[in-house]
């Protein structure tokens, strides 16, 4: 067997099967080049969840992993003993890092939330499939090993992760995973479903819909008015454009966050995934982009305890949104790629009840519109 050339993603029309020895040996020939372990597994043709997955029970890699029975609310009030952690929730395109502890955590049925100023969360555990702990030797024998709880989708795509740092509570730490830990667990994953087909725009009530945003009293309201339209996210935003919508240039993400820090503007961060919106509220001060040799562009918040990390060459779409509430308007700016996934969104800092910062609309209204060849695609 080849092990550089080997495809391991041998599957069924749906399942996903893998030759965990030789996953393992690739995994870590990839990651000692320097690959991240997303990168690492996509490399090897996998969801980074099955090359976790292949990393179970005995074997000499630097990865090891344990599987977690699936109690992933108890798990994450468990981690509430362990101190300071760092949350990690990411997308395709976008990485959200916050460093803190998990207070409040709760659910209502199969949605979850985690609400404390450094760790704010919105899980949808009915998308959690599998979770493991993590730890991974440094490629360095001098830095000590990377501990991980991570939580992958029923297609193998990272959902949530937490990771202990130097001032987490180890002994709590241990103990958590020895409580959850499920050594006969043997998670299996599928292939991505085909995404839904989208309505032709003239399918939709356009009149309606627009009458109906007009209405809105909450910005909760927004999900049920475009189930009960049929409506697409950025479909919605064409057919409301004008009061409600304008396209902003595709340069306006990284102006946004370099303004806010120079203005010292508190915003509020979210990065979505299906299983989970991780939050950041606050200012951001330290805006670094990062042109990489791959041709990745990057533009990054490096602040003590929040950390983003947004690919600027997959943007596709920037749209400045106002939604009626009872507070008065919301605006928000709302980032896509060229799938149509929602990269990030962000607001100005405000809690209900309250109306939305004047500065923050004053930060947001100047953003530069799209170009012609920006909107070609979506017009």
């Amino acid at each position: 067997m080849n092990a550089s050339t080997k495809n391991l993603s041998d599957t069924t029309p749906s399942l996903i099967h893998v030759d965990a020895a030789t996953a393992r040996l690739q995994f870590a020939e990839r990651r000692r080049m320097g690959l991240r372990a997303k990168e690492a597994a996509e490399a090897l043709g996998l969801p980074e969840g099955a090359v976790i997955a292949a990393h179970t029970g005995e074997h000499e890699e630097a990865l090891q992993a344990m599987a977690l029975r699936g109690e992933w609310l108890e798990i994450l009030k468990g981690l509430e003993a362990c101190g300071t952690v760092m949350a990690l929730t990411r997308n395709e395109s976008t990485v959200h890092e916050k460093t803190g502890i998990y207070h409040n955590v709760s659910a209502t049925g199969p949605v979850g939330l985690v609400l404390s100023r450094e760790i704010d969360l919105r899980l949808f555990f009915m998308q959690w499939k599998a979770g493991f702990a993590v730890t991974e030797k440094a490629a360095n024998a001098d830095r000590p090993a990377t501990r991980s709880l991570q939580f992958f989708n029923a297609e193998g795509r990272a959902v949530h992760k937490v990771y202990a740092r130097e001032t987490t509570n180890m002994s709590a730490w241990y103990a958590l995973v020895a409580r959850f830990a499920d050594a006969s667990a043997q998670p299996v994953f599928r292939k991505p479903a085909a995404r839904a087909a989208i309505a032709a725009d003239a399918d939709i009530d356009a009149a309606g819909l627009r009458d109906a945003w007009a209405a809105m009293q909450d910005t909760h309201e927004f999900f049920e008015m475009l189930r009960c339209f049929g409506a697409e996210r950025q479909q919605s935003f064409r057919l409301v454009r004008g009061e409600y919508s304008e396209q902003l240039s595709n340069q306006a993400v990284t102006q946004l966050l370099e303004n806010a820090a120079v203005d010292a503007v508190p915003i509020m961060v979210f990065v979505p995934n299906p299983g989970c919106i991780q939050i950041h509220t606050g200012p951001v001060l330290n805006i670094q982009p990062l042109d990489t040799p791959s041709g990745a562009r990057w533009i990054n918040v490096l602040d003590t305890g929040f950390n983003l990390h947004l690919r600027t060459d997959m943007i596709d779409a920037v749209w400045l949104i106002h939604k009626p509430t009872v507070d008065g308007i919301v605006t928000s700016v709302e980032v896509f790629d060229a799938e149509g996934n929602l990269m990030t969104m962000f607001f100005g800092e405000r809690k209900p009840g309250q109306p939305e910062l004047r500065v923050w609309r004053d930060l947001v209204e100047p953003l530069p519109r799209a170009t012609l060849a920006e909107q070609g695609a979506l017009v």
